[in-house]
């Protein structure tokens, strides 16, 4: 097992990965950037290094400072976290090179997968549905209003290397194409260097059904069981919940079965997400593969009661699963609230700023990952994310009513945040049915913020 871990990342992660070292007992090396001076996980650590300035391209991305920091303090690993270096193919060749462990996939497996177009194909080739769409990239507008015709509006025009929504435009016209396939060009190489594009054919409305696997060096592949992420602001998550209300058992087997083989064709090693989209007549279609830890992943732990770092680092480390398949235990409902410091009155404008005071909820069920303490200050130069909030409980409508009261008892004074929209979230008619959708949260935001200043509610 390995002795030293650097958790290259920052905020509640960062705190998270620090948590299960000690656990272990992996004593844990963090970096930060000089906006980062006072975060938690450097206050908690023992070893921590200033890698740079605030600006994540010059700390937080910054490679050769953070292989510096981890050979100098005899690191035998490093564990990414979600977001900056954590699906970098390029910072996993490194840091083999440098003969320190990378805690999650090759760079290979991380190239294959990083790239949408080629995942596609690969998955193609693996037996799992895929969108309709273009077999590979889409060199030029005119071969993709061609596909476009063929294929049939509305369609996708989606980054190779794209995530985060970003290289992502919606056609709902043949005369929209060509300004929007050069839109999305152009923001692909901005975001990622790339510019290269693939389409597909959009699915109106979906639910975002995601899987958990896991995979050892030893060739065993497990999934976790199944999160709807459905509700979304511009493909960027807000609430995520397991099991997912849409799926029967029959088609959550078959969910499973096509994650499991997903992993298996790109001869993936550690944790990741098989990403689908349902549509209304049941139909699943793989999208993308996440190849790191998601932000979303306790849902999983509270509703399996695996801890996913310790099986990362476990498995890195060159151990097998600690559990086989039939062994997976899928208990009660689990739900999450991201907090952002956000106005979503003022289009979720960040709001960073002082934490005046703070208080978080607690009790029977309820858990928060969080880097926040009071007079913490707020960066603005990173993700608006403060915290998340996670219950679990034996039935779906219990979770509910759990996260409610949880919401009600968290209190930021400081920066604006989510807090009242997510709580009339869990308000709505059509949540507490399960019938959200991708497209819920712009249909109804104005009633939502309507309701956030006052009003009636729905009761369950």
């Amino acid at each position: 097992m390995f002795k030293r871990i650097l958790i290259a990342n920052r905020g509640e992660i960062a705190v998270r990965v620090f948590r299960a070292c000690r656990e272990m007992d992996i004593e844990p090396v963090v970096v930060y950037s000089q906006a980062d001076a006072d975060a938690l996980h450097v206050q908690l650590a023992e070893r921590a290094y200033c890698i740079g300035p605030a600006r994540s391209a010059d700390s937080y991305l910054n490679v050769d400072a953070i292989l510096t920091v981890a050979q100098a303090t005899g690191c035998d690993a490093i564990h990414p976290g979600y977001g900056f270096l954590s699906e970098n193919a390029e910072f996993a060749d490194a840091c083999e090179a440098a003969g320190i462990t990378f805690i999650g996939p090759s760079g290979d497996v991380i190239r294959a997968m990083g790239n949408k177009a080629a995942a596609r194909k690969l998955m193609q080739q693996a037996g799992v549905p895929v969108v309709p769409g273009s077999d590979g990239a889409v060199d030029t507008a005119e071969q993709a209003k061609a596909l476009a015709d063929s294929i049939g509006y509305p369609v996708l025009i989606k980054a190779s290397a794209g995530g985060g929504g970003r290289g992502m435009r919606r056609v709902y016209d043949p005369e929209q194409l060509t300004s929007l396939f050069e839109e999305a060009r152009s923001e692909a190489l901005s975001c990622f260097g790339s510019g290269e594009l693939y389409l597909e054919k959009l699915i109106v409305d979906p639910r975002h059904i995601e899987f958990q696997i896991l995979a050892d060096s030893q060739g065993n592949v497990i999934q976790l069981g199944d999160r709807d992420c459905s509700l979304q602001r511009r493909n960027q998550k807000l609430l995520e919940e397991s099991p997912s209300k849409a799926l029967t058992p029959e088609l959550r087997e078959k969910m499973g079965a096509a994650a499991v083989a997903a992993a298996k064709a790109a001869g993936y090693v550690n944790a990741g997400t098989i990403e689908f989209v349902l549509d209304r007549e049941g139909h699943f279609y793989f999208i993308e593969m996440n190849t790191r830890i998601q932000v979303e992943h306790p849902v999983t732990e509270l509703v399996t009661g695996l801890d996913l770092v310790r099986e990362q680092i476990r498995i890195a480390a060159g151990l097998p699963l600690s559990v086989k398949q039939e062994e997976v235990p899928l208990r009660g409902h689990a739900i999450e609230c991201r907090i952002n410091a956000e106005d979503p009155a003022q289009g979720f404008r960040p709001c960073p700023g002082k934490i005046d005071f703070l208080h978080l909820p607690g009790g029977c069920g309820v858990r928060v990952d969080t880097g926040l303490y009071n007079g913490y200050q707020l960066p603005p130069y990173y993700d608006s994310l403060m915290a998340k909030i996670i219950v679990h409980a034996p039935t779906r409508l219990e979770a509910i009513r759990r996260m409610r009261r949880a919401l009600e008892e968290l209190i930021v004074e400081g920066p604006a945040t989510n807090t009242d929209l997510l709580h009339q979230i869990l308000h709505h008619p059509d949540f507490i049915r399960g019938n959200c959708t991708t497209g819920f949260l712009e249909a109804n935001l104005d009633t939502l913020l309507a309701w956030s200043g006052g009003g009636e509610v729905a009761e369950a």
